[in-house]
Formats: C-alpha cells, sequence, structure tokens
C-alpha cells in the first residue's frame, strides 16, 4: 500500500503544480506541440515590448504636429540597465509647418522615416540646410541649434530620434528660443541687466521684440505662439529651402552631412525581404555614437531566421506593417537561483505583436526571430555597435551552428552528429525565408494559407 500511494501523491502534486501554471499564465502549450515547454512573457508582461500607445510621453503637441519620448528603457528591467542613458524621440508634423529653432543637451541620431523634410542646422559660423527624404540620417550634436520644415502639400512628416543625453544620465531638455505655450524662451531667464547690456537696448525694446510682452498686454494670449510647432506660408516655405542641398547621393563616410541608408546595396536580399546597414565602420556620424543603423523590408509571410548581436542591444522602431517577434533569454538568474537553488537554468520565451509605431528592444546574445503577418518596414539602432557580428542559427549562409565540427554536434545533441547536420543544412534559404516550412506547403497544395506564429 504505502509503495503505490507515492505515485499517487505524486500525480496530485503534478496536477496542482499544472492547474496552477494554467490559472496564472505562466506555461503555455501549443497544439500538437511534443517537446517540452518554456516559460512564456508575452502582451504588456514583456518588459522588451513598448506598445506606442501606452509606453510614449507627449513633450509637445498642438494641431500641426506633435513631439513624444519613449519610457526610459532601464525601468522596464534590468536586462536593459546599458540603455539608461539613451531615449527614443518620435517627431511627427503636418504639411506646410516649422518646428521652431531650439537646442537640446543630448546628442541626437535623426532619422526620416516618412516624408520629406528640411532640416538646418545652426552654428556660430553659418548655417547648413539639407533636403532628408525616406531613409535620410544625420546626427546633430549637443547644443547645436536646428530647425526642421515639412515642405510638401499633402505628406506628414514623420522622424525618430535616438537622444543621448550629456548631462543627465537619463533626461535631457529642449531650449527654445522663442516663447510659445508650451514653453518660456530660455532668454527670458536672464536678468534686465544682463539683458539689456547684451543687446545694448532698453528692456521694453526687447520685450516687445524678442517676448512680445507689450503685444500681450493688448491681444492677449494671441502675441504669443500657439505651440513648437507652426504653418508656413508657401512663399515663406520657398525661402526656407532654396539654399537647401540635397543629399541623396552623398557618401557614406561623410562626417557632417547627410547620409542615406538606401543608398547602398543590402546586405541581406531575397525574394522575402532586404536587410540595409550601416556599421560605425564605414561612418564618422555613427562611429562616435558607436551606434548601427538598419532598415528592413519584409513580405507577408516571411521570416527573418532566429539570430543573435554579439555586442549590440537593438532598438527596433516599426515604421509600417505587422509582425510577431519570439526573443529567448533565460529567466532573471537571481530570482530563478531563489526559488530553485541548483535546478536546471528555465530558458524564458519573449514574444509580442508589434505594429506601426512600436518599439521592441533586442538585448546582446538574445536569439530572436520576425515574422511578417503583413508587408513590413521597421528600422533599428544598435547600441555598442563597434565589431559587432549578427549570428544566424539557421539558414544556408552566415549559419553559426554549421560551423560547429561533427564530432562535437555527437556530443552536444541527442541524435548523431550527421544527423544533426542534414537537419542543420535542410534549410537552403539565407537571412529571410517563407515562415510556412515546405513540407507543410506540400500537405496543403497551392491553396494552403501562410502560418504565423500562434500569439
Amino acid at each position: 500500500m504505502m509503495r503505490a500511494r507515492v505515485p499517487l501523491l505524486l500525480l496530485l502534486g503534478i496536477l496542482f503544480l499544472a492547474s496552477l501554471s494554467v490559472s496564472f499564465g505562466i506555461v503555455h502549450r501549443e497544439h500538437h506541440e511534443s517537446r517540452e515547454e518554456v516559460s512564456v512573457l508575452s502582451g504588456k508582461n514583456n518588459p522588451f515590448y513598448f506598445n506606442s500607445d501606452r509606453w510614449f510621453r507627449t513633450l509637445y503637441r498642438n494641431e500641426l504636429g506633435r513631439i513624444r519620448v519613449l519610457q526610459r528603457f532601464d525601468q522596464r528591467s534590468k536586462q536593459m540597465q546599458n540603455l539608461e542613458n539613451y531615449r527614443v524621440v518620435e517627431f511627427k508634423s503636418k504639411p506646410n509647418t516649422l518646428l521652431l529653432p531650439h537646442h537640446a543637451d543630448a546628442d541626437f541620431l535623426l532619422v526620416v522615416l516618412n516624408g520629406t523634410a528640411v532640416l538646418t542646422l545652426v552654428n556660430p559660423d553659418g548655417r547648413d540646410s539639407y533636403i532628408l527624404e525616406q531613409g535620410h540620417a544625420q546626427k546633430i550634436p549637443a547644443g547645436t541649434i536646428f530647425f526642421l520644415v515639412n515642405p510638401d502639400d499633402n505628406e506628414n512628416l514623420r522622424i525618430i530620434k535616438l537622444a543621448v543625453p550629456v548631462n543627465n544620465p537619463h533626461r535631457f531638455q529642449d531650449f527654445f528660443l522663442s516663447s510659445t505655450e508650451a514653453q518660456q524662451s530660455y532668454l527670458q531667464g536672464f536678468s534686465k541687466n544682463i539683458l539689456e547690456a547684451s543687446f545694448d537696448s532698453d528692456i521694453k525694446e526687447i520685450n516687445r521684440v524678442l517676448f512680445g510682452e507689450e503685444g500681450q498686454q493688448q491681444q492677449g494670449e494671441e502675441s504669443q505662439q500657439e505651440g513648437v510647432f507652426v504653418e508656413l506660408k508657401r512663399e515663406q516655405i520657398q525661402e526656407l529651402t532654396k539654399h537647401a542641398k540635397s543629399s541623396s547621393k552623398k557618401s557614406l563616410s561623410s562626417e557632417d552631412e547627410p547620409f542615406n541608408l538606401r543608398n547602398q546595396k543590402p546586405i541581406y536580399s531575397n525574394k522575402f525581404g532586404k536587410l540595409y546597414e550601416i556599421t560605425p565602420e564605414k561612418n564618422p556620424q555613427l562611429k562616435d555614437l558607436d551606434v548601427f543603423l538598419s532598415s528592413v523590408d519584409m513580405k507577408e509571410g516571411s521570416l527573418l531566421l532566429p539570430h543573435y548581436n554579439s555586442k549590440a542591444m537593438v532598438i527596433l522602431v516599426i515604421n509600417e506593417g505587422k509582425a510577431n517577434i519570439e526573443l529567448v533569454g533565460l529567466r532573471e538568474q537571481e530570482q530563478q537561483q531563489q526559488e530553485q537553488q541548483e535546478e536546471m537554468l528555465e530558458v524564458q520565451r519573449y514574444r509580442a505583436k508589434v505594429s506601426k509605431h512600436d518599439v521592441f528592444v533586442i538585448p546582446a546574445a538574445y536569439p530572436v526571430a520576425i515574422n511578417a503577418t503583413s508587408n513590413l518596414n521597421f528600422f533599428a539602432f544598435g547600441i555598442n555597435a563597434e565589431n559587432n557580428q549578427r549570428n544566424f542559427l539557421a539558414g544556408e549562409k552566415d549559419n553559426v551552428i554549421s560551423e560547429i565540427p561533427t564530432e562535437v554536434l555527437d556530443l552536444a545533441f541527442p541524435a548523431p552528429g550527421e544527423k544533426v547536420e542534414k537537419l542543420i543544412e535542410k534549410q537552403t534559404g539565407s537571412h529571410f525565408v517563407d515562415a510556412q516550412p515546405e513540407e507543410q506547403q506540400r500537405e496543403e497544395g497551392p491553396k494552403g494559407r501562410k502560418v504565423h506564429f500562434v500569439y
């Protein structure tokens, strides 16, 4: 009787743990899956996924445009502590508008996602204006006064900026020359004596010209700008853009002028997708920030094969389309060691359904796969990028597993090394492939539907 009770108690314990797992969503079982399950985090529980509607905070906004900043990365997870000094800023403006001149205590790496911009950088020895289109990038050093024009009559302008603060490790401030409803002119911070001596003018004249104080007394709030975005007339746009340089064919090695991701051949390209990339070794602006820039196009139903970056922490910004992302790491070891002592380290799967304007972070060394559930375009900033190596875990080219000797594979896996090699070599595509396995395509026939990851 005692011998019979032990299996029964074990069975009851297993059933109890299984019920807890289902109740709290710790373990999810997928249909027809025979392998052992792993811990899964998805949706709002996934610390690497930043939904656009939830995690952006508006800095400036009126009917002509807005500027938003993403929450600090290090506040979401300890696994992103090294991103403490990086912030993501989103800029959007309507046609025929101007973002007023200002500077910031942060270096910016600006990338145009949609539309056309005229960027003007102002320095003590002059100014430079550039026409920027989709894929153009430009570093704006901390303290540089700049302003942006959307010269198009119909299309909105959307820009993403990577901000690297220089004063505070995770905060930056914008300093606007003119007063608006959103912010006072920083010149108003100086005393009367300093202003009069600096401009060699009476304070009344200074107030009237720079701050509109007399106008406010007579006209109320109307003399003040309604926001940091203002509307332009066609003749004003023509005047502001007539000296702007086109950067469509600029060299990647330009030290201080814009460059375009699309001006070179993609490093990976086939019928399923293309990946354009500029690394710090190829561009001085990126070298100074130790950042790489990528732009990826994927067709619906395609898969960017599992891979990982050796050093770079990658920040993805979804520009168009939708995708399912699977990221693999280990459960945070401090918590796991407290719970399990010397038991096996558990694999943690992080997954997310991402769409337009969302952000997703891929830590260095964490394997990731991306399945496009519609036509997809996204941009990526790779932090700590110098000498980074992208290692693929499947496919014919750049597959790091295929370089492991048969004798080692024989010892590392349950099956003989030759069978492991055969499995690894079965995928004849590289980098981008069809998300539906060929065997399943043959079973379903030509009318079979695309299969996407189940979320």
